[in-house]
């Protein structure tokens, strides 16, 4: 049972390399991973850039909200004063079919553009519906996915209540539940799972802690650190 939990790179691979880069990506490839987590925005002209916060402040040479850049602006911009924003199309491209990947709707609006690189990655470049997940905490925008296309996986985050996740996944019949991993037990995760869900806990680093959810039985781990799983 140990060994059939999946390991998956949180942003890539974050503990070593700035997070949602094509570079962390790679280095979570070149650790051998299942899955790799990434989060999108749409920008002001209209692209799904791989991006976790809302404003451009913490991480790059840039400010204000990301929502209200150009491509071509934030492509002026380093991450880490290293590193390039990237689209999700670029992410894909370095991807390549070689692990499924979790986008995290994190802005609003998110949810037609990743339809569209969903099915015309699956149209037009032999991908699968297996190959990717669809995961947010806003259930409006896994409502909007859900009423676009069925077959494409959902995944229900929380940081406060798996019954709750549990009742909303329902609803859209989602494939998981992603919850903190302050959340769970061996019980709720046993309910989730005879629910038909898989659950994929985040963002876990320890050694102790992924020892414990192993243990309890998750589907997959998301780790910044995903050789230690």
């Amino acid at each position: 049972m140990l060994d059939s939990c999946l390991k998956i790179g949180h942003r890539g691979a974050k503990g070593y390399i700035a997070e949602n880069t094509l570079e962390s990506i790679q280095k979570a490839l070149d650790i051998g991973v299942d899955g790799i987590e990434i989060d999108v925005h749409v920008c002001a002209s209209g692209e799904l850039v791989v991006f976790h916060d809302f404003t451009l402040d913490r991480m790059t040479n840039g400010t204000g909200e990301i929502k209200k850049v150009s491509l071509s602006e934030l492509k002026q911009l380093k991450v880490n004063n290293e590193f390039l924003i990237p689209t999700l199309e670029e992410v894909l491209d370095v991807i390549d079919k070689k692990c499924f990947l979790n986008i995290e709707l994190k802005g609003r609006h998110t949810a037609a553009k990743t339809c569209e690189v969903i099915q015309k990655h699956i149209r037009e470049k032999a991908w699968s519906y297996s190959d990717f997940i669809v995961s947010s905490f806003q259930h409006f925008e896994l409502e909007a996915v859900y009423k676009i296309d069925k077959n494409i996986p959902l995944g229900v985050l929380s940081k406060a209540s798996m019954t709750e996740a549990t009742e909303f996944a329902k609803t859209i019949k989602a494939a998981a539940i992603h919850p903190n991993y302050a959340l769970l037990t061996s019980e709720n995760i046993k309910l989730a799972q005879s629910n038909g869900y898989k659950v994929y806990t985040w963002t876990v680093n320890d050694e102790q802690t992924i020892k414990r959810m192993k243990s309890y039985g998750v589907d997959g781990i998301i780790s910044d650190v995903p050789d230690r799983l």
